[in-house]
């Protein structure tokens, strides 16, 4: 069960638009950046730009600020800063080149089972 209401809400976003292999790690002690990563793809430009998207809308609808948006007309890796929250939405080919979950292997997975459909 996650407690923390805007990585619920990015996570919930991402799997409406049906993104693959969500993952959410817990960041806090580990990185500076953020409490949380979001870490999904999708099989198309498109795809990806959706879930982005979504992600940024519901964010935005539920009273979280959006302090970035990098890479969306590129649509390979998405970066999503929604402060607390960082959500990396990457197309299909390029997440395993990047890796992330392993890049940090250290940072315990969050339970996000409950919230997908």
């Amino acid at each position: 069960m996650i407690d923390n209401q805007l990585l619920k809400t990015a996570v919930k976003a991402a799997d409406d638009k049906r993104a693959e292999d969500i993952v959410a790690l817990n960041m806090k002690g580990i990185s500076l950046i953020a409490d949380y990563f979001v870490i999904c793809h999708g099989n198309s430009d498109k795809q990806v730009q959706a879930i982005a998207r979504e992600i940024k809308d519901k964010a935005e609808e539920n009273g979280y600020d959006v302090r970035r948006m990098e890479g969306f007309d590129e649509a390979r890796w998405i970066l999503v800063d929604l402060g607390d929250v960082v959500a990396h939405i990457f197309h299909r080919d390029e997440r395993s080149y990047y890796n992330l979950e392993r890049l940090w292997g250290d940072a315990p997975v969050e339970h996000i089972q409950s919230e997908l459909s």
